[in-house]
């Protein structure tokens, strides 16, 4: 699976898991597959990555400004595919005044914006 997606049951937060599954040479990420988690690490600091999540982070500005949903945490991650393991995106949101979990409304909003970034950035 290439989005991951979970819910806090006690906050009203969600963390997002975006895979990268395809090479994306417009990031210099042509290889997106290592035998070991370590492997994964320059992939993360190279600076086509950082462009990447500066992409990211300019796509969730733009579709949260007018929103309940704030950015918590944008980051990379070390993500495990069968057996290997790929660079992605680590992604908390936050919905802004609520009070426990969060809404339905919320959480469909979070999955849309989760596809909008795969389909958008082509990252699978």
């Amino acid at each position: 699976m290439t989005i991951k997606i979970a819910y806090d049951k006690t906050a009203p937060t969600s963390s997002v898991e975006l895979m990268i599954t395809k090479p994306l040479p417009d990031y210099d990420l042509e290889d997106t597959e290592a035998p070991i988690p370590r492997d994964v690490d320059p992939m993360l600091a190279s600076q086509g990555f950082k462009d990447l999540l500066d992409e990211v982070r300019t796509i969730l500005d733009r579709d949260l400004s007018s929103g309940t949903l704030e950015i918590a945490q944008l980051t990379g991650a070390i993500c495990h595919d069968k057996e290997v393991y790929r660079p992605g995106i680590w992604l908390v949101l936050r919905e802004r005044s609520a009070n426990g979990e969060m809404s339905v409304t919320a959480r469909k909003r979070v999955a849309s914006i989760a596809e909008t970034l795969r389909h958008d950035l082509q990252l699978s």
